[in-house]
């Protein structure tokens, strides 16, 4: 569910579940049977989503066939109601999360502060954080016009105490942090998987290197430029998450056609 729409591979799902590889093509051969997951082949790869109007399907058959409806069942959805209502007028929390927060969260926050104009409040934080942020994001932010003066590594804990900000959206930048075992967020926001490879683990000289951090700022200015042109004020809370669905969809498409 972390990673629709995009799937995910089986070595990557074996890792995030603590399975050995045997037992996990058992399981996704039933699921896949059942209609339950899809598998799509993108090059040499495959890649594993659920799909989600079987999913939907399955969800009504226990609410509505299983539990014959019933209201003490059911009421606890009503809560849920406002996830069809349209997104609040005001500035919007966004929290991008990566495992170091060091270099591509580090991007996303910055960009988001400054196309968001005021009207998207940016945050970033890492499952296990750097105590450093990373040098070469610092020099191409800065080479890009962004102020780095308070730009620092947080730990997601930072935005889970009482008081914290309820956040709007939540996106995932890395593969290790989608698959992280996070409790829900408060307010039930909005998510999103936007993965691209760690450039920290880019190899060569210093300028190979900092090629690889370019690419990877110019990858997320492209997803959240798109994101900060969606008419938030007007989509409800489905509409909006299947855009952000569709951003990162159609980004991973082009990078992959382009590489």
């Amino acid at each position: 569910m972390r990673f629709v729409p995009q799937g995910a591979r089986p070595t990557e799902i074996a890792i995030a579940l603590g399975l050995k590889q045997n037992t996990l093509s058992h399981h996704l051969a039933d699921l896949t049977a059942a209609g339950l997951v899809r598998v799509d082949r993108k090059g040499r790869s495959l890649f594993y989503a659920v799909d989600l109007d079987a999913t939907k399907g399955l969800i009504d058959y226990f609410a509505f066939d299983l539990g014959r409806g019933r209201p003490d069942l059911l009421s606890h959805l009503s809560v849920r109601k406002k996830e069809m209502d349209p997104m609040r007028d005001t500035a919007l929390d966004v929290l991008f999360i990566c495992s170091g927060n060091s270099a591509r969260s580090i991007f996303a926050e910055a960009l988001l502060r400054d196309l968001g104009q005021g009207r998207l409040q940016a945050h970033s934080a890492g499952m296990r954080p750097d105590t450093t942020l990373n040098p070469f994001v610092l020099d191409i932010l800065r080479r890009n016009g962004h102020d780095v003066s308070n730009l620092r590594a947080k730990h997601i804990s930072e935005f889970q105490q009482p008081g914290s900000a309820v956040m709007d959206f939540v996106f995932t930048v890395c593969d290790t942090a989608a698959a992280e075992e996070c409790p829900p967020w408060p307010g039930q926001p909005i998510t999103g998987h936007w993965g691209l490879p760690d450039p920290v683990k880019a190899t060569g000289t210093d300028a190979e290197r900092s090629l690889v951090f370019v690419q990877t700022y110019a990858a997320l200015r492209r997803r959240i430029s798109s994101f900060v042109a969606l008419p938030f004020e007007t989509l409800n809370r489905l509409s909006l998450q299947s855009r952000v669905d569709q951003i990162g969809s159609a980004a991973a498409a082009a990078e992959q056609r382009a590489g």
